[in-house]
């Protein structure tokens, strides 16, 4: 079992963390691995909602489609894929800190085939992956006036 979490502080209302970070149509402006998503099921994201995503991680590219199976909005989005050769549940939670936001990035899974050999040295990747990831998320959110004039 791969399960790597990591978190940061974002100086932007946990509102707008949420509503930016919970739209999956943003992912490629923040996930460096992500290449494109595709609605399955009409926008906007609800319980049920499914994207698919394609990324590219660890030299590979990846297809897969998440299903959104817990969304408590602006708090709390989980998704889940059992698609191709890591099947992964992703978990995004918001917490307003003092003005700010606490976002938390969960990745767990179960890697099958030769993924199951590699989960070490891709826990490692993963979590490398991960922390730049919200570190570009903050830079976006932190340098865009998304209130108004």
């Amino acid at each position: 079992m791969v399960d790597v979490q990591v978190e940061r502080v974002i100086r932007s209302p946990s509102d707008e963390v949420a509503t930016f970070a919970g739209d999956p149509t943003n992912a490629p402006q923040w996930y460096a691995n992500i290449r494109s998503v595709q609605w399955r099921t009409p926008p906007p994201l609800a319980l049920g909602s499914r994207m698919e995503f394609v990324a590219r991680f660890l030299g590979r590219r990846l297809v897969y489609t998440y299903e959104v199976v817990d969304l408590v909005p602006g708090r709390r989005l989980v998704m889940r894929t059992a698609d191709g050769p890591f099947p992964m549940e992703t978990t995004y939670t918001w917490e307003g800190v003092d003005g700010a936001t606490r976002m938390t990035l969960r990745n767990r899974g179960e890697p099958t085939g030769f993924s199951r050999v590699t989960s070490p040295v891709m826990e490692r990747a993963m979590r490398r992956a991960m922390t730049a990831d919200l570190v570009r998320l903050a830079a976006v959110l932190e340098t865009q006036d998304l209130g108004p004039g």
